[in-house]
């Protein structure tokens, strides 16, 4: 069960060890593009490259859907970035369904662990199965594997290192599974809980009187979607990547709140010192470099 890119190499890696993946389960197909014409999700179009049955529906609970999936007898069912599912799903199978979440649980519960690792300034991070339960994510733990967070990584970076890794657990779950060689620990809840709610458009929305590594922390989080942002001239501008500048670098620091010099870099001030403005995208426009996005950029 899974919809997105970051599911896709969990299954892929599973049907080339020869595991019996009796059948998909994925969201609708949705409009995209300009002319909005339905496109598959990636899972789907993966399985059905190897002749996977799929399953697509729009309500969990539907007593169709239910009676289809229960016809494919799984003994076992496995969710890589899906939605949560209602027990008469997750219960269905002999041995249970367990999940991939790119955290090392508890910590990071929700719906964008990722996202909410770089923001926090996180220097690791890590993936995790579970069985599921009522609640989201607080199963018991089947296996975890750490990772790093490096200075250099942004959302997409990182997303594609868990994707590859949590592909490899997935694996190495299932293998201990059919050996019977399991044993689920429940979370430990020794820290205080940091959450992974949602992201919506008003958390990428920057508040320039937080710290500079702050600011720094959110645009790495949420690069290159769905990207940080503030308004300049009255336009919503996009912010890749940034870096943080020593302020006794910056000429005239009690002036404006940004400084452009001779066309060549972009600074905003923060509650504590300034960000350099590396790579943006001003609504209307493409995305682009600094250098090419100053060469025509008019301040009011």
């Amino acid at each position: 069960m899974g919809t997105p890119d970051f599911a896709v190499p969990s299954l892929k890696i599973l049907v080339k060890n020869s595991y019996n993946v009796v059948a998909v389960v994925t969201a609708p197909d949705k409009p995209a593009g300009r002319g909005l014409k339905l496109k598959a999700s990636p899972v789907k179009e993966y399985a059905e490259s190897v002749n996977i049955p799929i399953l697509q529906p729009v309500s969990l609970k539907d007593p169709a859907f239910l009676d289809e999936l229960k016809s494919y007898n799984a003994n076992l069912q496995i969710v890589v970035a899906f939605r949560m599912l209602p027990e008469s799903v997750w219960n269905m199978p002999e041995i249970g369904t367990f999940n991939l979440h790119a955290s090392l649980l508890p910590q990071y519960r929700g719906a964008a662990p990722i996202n909410w690792a770089i923001i926090n300034g996180e220097t690791e991070t890590g993936i995790t199965t579970f069985f599921l339960k009522h609640e989201i994510d607080t199963g018991d733990i089947i296996f975890q594997e750490k990772e790093i967070i490096y200075t250099e990584d942004n959302f997409e970076t990182l997303y594609g290192r868990l994707m590859n890794l949590g592909a490899e657990l997935v694996l190495n779950t299932v293998h201990a599974i059919k050996n019977d060689a399991v044993v689920p620990k429940p979370q430990m809840m020794s820290q205080e809980l940091k959450p992974a709610p949602k992201i919506s458009k008003e958390t990428g929305r920057i508040d320039w009187s937080k710290s500079s590594i702050n600011i720094a922390n959110l645009i790495r989080g949420l690069s290159p979607i769905p990207s940080a942002w503030t308004i300049l001239n009255d336009k919503v501008l996009k912010i890749y990547k940034a870096s943080i500048v020593n302020a006794l670098n910056v000429k005239n620091p009690e002036q404006k709140s940004f400084l452009s010099d001779n066309k060549t870099y972009l600074y905003f001030r923060t509650g504590n010192g300034y960000l350099s403005l590396e790579e943006v995208q001003l609504e209307g426009k493409k995305r682009m470099m600094i250098d090419e996005f100053l060469r025509g950029y008019k301040p009011c």
